[in-house]
C-alpha cells in the first residue's frame, strides 16, 4: 500500500546522509595547527646543524595544487544514469569555508513508478586536499593517513548491516569499495560507497537507495558497480583540474 504523503516526505528528508560528512572529521589543510601554502607547494624552514650551520629541511612537494569543482566533478550523463528523475541536475554544493582544501556536492531524485512504487536515489562526491608541511609531513603521506581513516569510519557507520569490503580496481592510486544496507524510517537502503586517494588527495564517493511503496530495492551488485563508475569519473576529475 502507499504510504501517506507526510510521512514519505518525512523518510526522504533523512533518506540519506552524506557520506562527506565523514571526511569533514579528518585532519586538513585548516586544521588548528596551522595550514601549508594553499597552492599544495613544501614549507622548507631551516634547522640548526651539528657545526651551527643552517640546514633547510624539506618535504616532498604536493601532487595536485588545487580541486575541482564537485559540482562538475560528475558529467551531467552520469548524474542522470545514476539518479532518476534527479531534483536539481546541477548538483548542490557543500559547505567549505577553504574550496581549496575540501569541497562536495550530491543529487537526489525520487522516480514515481505509480502502482509500481517509486524508486529512490542519493548520489554524493567528496575531495579533500593535503599540502606538504614540514614537520608534519608531505601531502600524499598525509593523504594516504586520511585514506585509511575514511576507510575506516565508513566501515563503522552506525547501524550499518551485512558491512562488505574489498579494493576497487582501477581508481586513483588506491581505492575500497564498501558495501552495507541501513535502516532509515523503517524503510531498508542499500548503500555502495568508495573511498579512493590520488596523489594527495582522497575521494570519496557515495550512492544508495531504496524503494517505496512495493517498488524493489535497488540491487546491490549493480549499485556498487555504477559506485565504481562514477568514482573513476570523480578520480580522473582531479587530474584535469590540475
Amino acid at each position: 500500500m502507499h504510504r501517506s504523503a507526510p510521512r514519505l516526505t518525512r523518510i526522504l528528508a533523512c533518506a540519506a546522509v552524506p557520506v562527506m560528512l565523514v571526511v569533514a572529521g579528518c585532519s586538513s589543510d585548516s586544521d588548528a595547527k596551522g595550514s601549508g601554502p594553499a597552492d599544495g607547494s613544501s614549507s622548507s624552514p631551516e634547522a640548526t646543524a651539528p657545526g651551527g650551520e643552517q640546514s633547510p629541511v624539506s618535504v616532498e612537494p604536493a601532487k595536485y595544487a588545487k580541486l575541482p569543482d564537485p559540482c562538475k566533478a560528475l558529467t551531467s550523463k552520469t548524474v542522470e544514469e545514476l539518479v532518476p528523475k534527479v531534483k536539481n541536475k546541477a548538483g548542490t554544493a557543500g559547505t567549505s569555508n577553504d574550496t581549496a582544501a575540501r569541497g562536495s556536492c550530491s543529487w537526489n531524485g525520487l522516480e514515481d513508478k505509480g502502482v509500481k512504487g517509486s524508486n529512490y536515489r542519493w548520489l554524493d562526491v567528496s575531495f579533500q586536499r593535503f599540502a606538504s608541511e614540514a614537520g608534519i609531513g608531505s601531502g600524499g603521506d598525509r593523504a594516504r593517513n586520511a585514506y585509511e581513516k575514511e576507510v575506516a569510519a565508513v566501515k563503522a557507520t552506525e547501524k550499518a548491516k551485512d558491512v562488505k569490503s574489498s579494493p576497487a580496481a582501477g581508481v586513483g592510486e588506491e581505492a575500497t569499495a564498501i558495501a552495507y544496507g541501513l535502516t532509515k524510517s523503517g524503510e531498508d537502503f542499500r548503500h555502495a560507497t568508495i573511498v579512493a586517494r590520488t596523489g594527495n588527495v582522497v575521494v570519496t564517493l557515495g550512492y544508495n537507495g531504496t524503494g517505496f511503496a512495493g517498488a524493489e530495492n535497488p540491487d546491490p551488485s549493480q549499485l556498487m558497480k555504477d559506485a565504481v563508475t562514477a568514482a573513476k569519473e570523480a578520480t580522473a576529475s582531479v587530474a584535469k583540474a590540475n
